[in-house]
């Protein structure tokens, strides 16, 4: 196991740039040929244990054994989505026939964080939790973090799945781990202060709202002890750099990003380069689809990522639709020959709009208003429909240093709106709204505001 080379190695083990130098470089050959056998056993480990795999196979005439191919695994095996589990679950509580392993297997139980209000029961046998939590330790590693570093959550804990598996992979590390359990945001600074971590583990966002709380008590996060902040739950460092330097600027700290999905795996660590995300391919086995006609697609095109977990024996996951938009590369210039998101998460499947025959993503927005002087991190990109078109509006906040001169706020505005045209080819509407009227968060923050009528909604939200 990679914790007991470190104490075999030492210093050398400490300052190889990989966790697992085996499995992150190991040749794209080696990495199918691996695939293809787990995938295998996994298949015939669902029609055996699972009765909702078993009939779903049934129905579309496939054995275990027709599995040949990784060409015959995303072709033949179907395609699955979280509404059919939220379905089964709430005919048959907690689980459904989803579940593959007795009950008394079962050691944890979390859910979703979803905004659909029906959150989807995710159980965990002992096994799921230590590879869960391995999934975040490629991450943490590749950032810099080390045993000996100490972890601050700056959560309430409650079934939210995501922060749990950070902390399996805390301890999976061999880290100190310090809970920030139901405290305020002022509470928060002031644990930090006095306990010293040296690893912040929050949203993006609500790092950035620590730090603006932090300066109104006169404190300046910079200086405290924490070296590395590691965020995950919405667009982060990763898929938008200005937040990346406003977040490193705020606490002097290397800022890094994981992509996870509750359900799955935190099946996607920060490149070390900064400029996207690696698939974990110990955790998961990845391709995408034109999500409009289900076929796959090449490399560098953007399409909906479908997801096989590895870490899952209790609700197993085979080409799961993810309904997250991603751009894959197959090369990547810091070693791993994992494949590689560019930018992470582009938008989703349900919340990519249309506006007057252009495709406009989420995070590219984001991005743009992200350079904007006098423009927040606190805003909105609201969803209408107009006749045949999408329509998307973005209502922001002013920065303090604007927040009493609205002449400048709309100046902010008609610069972002500028920036967007000029680089998406669209036009959007841009509002500045009161400082503080927009919703702040914990968790996962809601920057889509979905108003079209639910014909026009593409999939569940997540």
């Amino acid at each position: 196991m990679a914790s007991v080379q470190l104490s075999v190695l030492g210093s050398k083990a400490r300052e190889s740039r990989f966790w697992n130098q085996a499995s992150e470089t190991m040749p794209r050959a080696k990495l199918d040929a691996l695939h293809l056998h787990r995938l295998r056993a996994l298949v015939q480990y669902a029609y055996d244990s699972s009765p909702f795999y078993r009939g779903k196979f049934d129905t579309a005439g496939l054995k275990p054994a027709d599995i040949r191919s990784l060409e015959d695994f995303r072709r033949k095996v179907p395609l699955t989505d979280k509404s059919e589990f939220i379905h089964l679950q709430k005919e048959q509580p907690p689980y459904g026939p989803t579940l593959a392993l007795p009950q008394e297997f079962i050691t944890h139980h979390s859910e979703t964080s979803g905004t659909t209000g029906i959150p989807l029961g995710i159980p965990f046998s002992m096994l799921d939790t230590v590879r869960y939590g391995e999934s975040w330790v490629y991450g943490y590693w590749g950032l810099g973090i080390r045993p000996g570093d100490s972890f601050y959550f700056a959560f309430g804990w409650g079934n939210f799945a995501g922060f749990w598996s950070a902390y399996w992979g805390a301890r999976r590390l061999g880290c100190r781990v310090i809970s920030g359990g139901g405290l305020d945001t002022k509470g928060h600074i002031e644990a930090i202060l006095r306990l010293k971590p040296t690893v912040l583990i929050s949203t993006p966002t609500f790092a950035l709202r620590m730090a603006s709380v932090a300066a109104d008590m006169g404190v300046d996060l910079a200086k405290s002890s924490i070296r590395f902040t590691y965020h995950a739950g919405e667009p982060g460092p990763t898929a938008l750099p200005a937040m990346r330097n406003q977040i490193e600027r705020a606490w002097g700290a290397k800022a890094g990003e994981l992509l996870g999905i509750a359900e799955l795996s935190a099946f996607a660590p920060g490149c070390p380069n900064g400029d996207g995300v690696h698939v974990d391919e110990m955790s998961v086995y990845s391709w995408q689809i034109d999500p409009a006609t289900g076929k796959e697609i090449a490399e560098g095109e953007i399409g909906e990522n479908i997801l096989t977990s590895y870490a899952n024996s209790a609700q197993p996951l085979l080409n799961y639709r993810t309904h997250d938009l991603v751009r894959r590369r197959s090369t990547c210039s810091c070693g791993r020959t994992w494949a590689k998101f560019e930018g992470s998460v582009l938008g989703r499947t349900d919340f990519m709009v249309t506006v007057r025959g252009t495709n406009v993503y989420q995070t590219a927005v984001e991005n743009l208003l992200a350079e904007v002087p006098g423009v927040s991190m606190h805003y909105e990109l609201v969803f209408t429909r107009e006749g045949d078109n999408d329509v998307m509006t973005v209502r922001f906040e002013p920065e303090k240093t604007i927040a009493g001169d609205r002449a400048l706020w709309e100046e902010a505005a008609r610069d972002a709106a500028e920036r967007i045209h000029k680089a998406l080819h669209v036009r959007l509407e841009v509002k500045p709204v009161e400082p503080g009227s927009l919703p702040r968060y914990e968790l996962k923050t809601k920057r889509i505001v979905d108003q079209r009528p639910k014909e026009f909604r593409r999939t569940l939200d997540r």
